[in-house]
């Protein structure tokens, strides 16, 4: 592992376009050959867009993955580049002060591609604050070892273990924590609740809410997109009238706001994950 360090911390050093045009590369290529996930992405656009020909979700799909194999690439500098180099590459906008004013605070980070670059920038420019992140251990242990060292790069970072529950995510919330949390994904029925993702039922973890709740927290959001220079980290926020007692409701409007941004960048939202694996009873399978 220490080699690998070393040689990307070497290779963190080459141009922007170099990674851009390697990425490219690979995601035609991997258009081609990974036709399973292929499938899970052009089903999950035809039912979120269902008013658009198939050809422009196609179109979508492919620059999707191409977007896809692009940011794994920035991982080797965003994980092993200097922070001069960060700087330059990773950009926050917006409501950034409601990141900097010591309130607990939970970042709404949905799966849009470039995820990790905002999570570096975020911990990287935040070091006075605690910067938690929900971790699901890799399976294969050099990767694991890779994404966890480039998680943590900063001694503000800190990953709690998904297995591990609650109580040590909210007990570092209350200390004034931010925590990246990134709910948007399909868990299952146990941990699920269902509400709709444009316009379609889907198995989704309430945990905005409740742990909005239970931290006694402020929801920011925080979106990141690829740019020219690297990536733009949007921040809006923070969410008025959230939590409410209604967590279904509180759900469901994370949700409908989300639509609004997967609108903007369609080809930078994660669609290879099985968003509509888990049906309600008595609806077929999309897959």
């Amino acid at each position: 592992m220490r080699l690998i360090n070393l040689v990307f911390g070497v290779l963190a050093w080459l141009p922007l376009w170099v990674w851009r045009g390697l990425g490219w590369l690979l995601g035609k290529l991997a258009w081609q050959l990974v036709p399973r996930r292929r499938h899970v992405a052009l089903v999950n656009l035809r039912l979120c867009f269902p008013d658009k020909t198939e050809a422009e979700r196609e179109r979508i799909a492919r620059l999707h993955f191409v977007r896809f194999m692009q940011t794994f690439l920035d991982r080797i500098w965003i994980w092993h580049g200097s922070p001069a180099l960060l700087r330059k590459r990773l950009r926050m906008v917006g409501d950034v002060d409601a990141l900097r004013d010591g309130k607990s605070t939970i970042l709404f980070a949905p799966h849009f591609v470039g995820l990790d670059a905002g999570g570096m920038a975020l911990s990287g420019q935040l070091l006075e604050r605690i910067f938690i992140s929900i971790y699901t251990p890799q399976s294969n242990k050099t990767i694991d070892a890779w994404v966890r060292r480039g998680r943590t790069r900063f001694p503000n970072a800190q990953v709690v273990w998904r297995r591990d529950g609650v109580k040590p995510i909210i007990a570092k919330l209350r200390k004034q924590g931010l925590l990246y949390l990134l709910p948007d994904m399909n868990f299952g029925p146990q941990e699920s609740i269902f509400v709709t993702f444009f316009g379609v039922p889907a198995a989704t973890v309430p945990s905005l809410s409740r742990f909005a709740r239970l931290g006694r927290a402020q929801v920011v959001t925080t979106i990141t997109y690829m740019e020219s220079h690297g990536y733009t980290l949007h921040v809006e926020g923070p969410w008025q009238d959230f939590p409410t007692e209604d967590v279904v409701a509180d759900t469901q409007r994370m949700n409908d706001y989300l639509e609004g941004w997967v609108a903007r960048r369609p080809e930078e939202y994660f669609w290879v994950h099985k968003r509509f694996k888990t049906r309600p009873e008595g609806l077929p399978e999309v897959y």
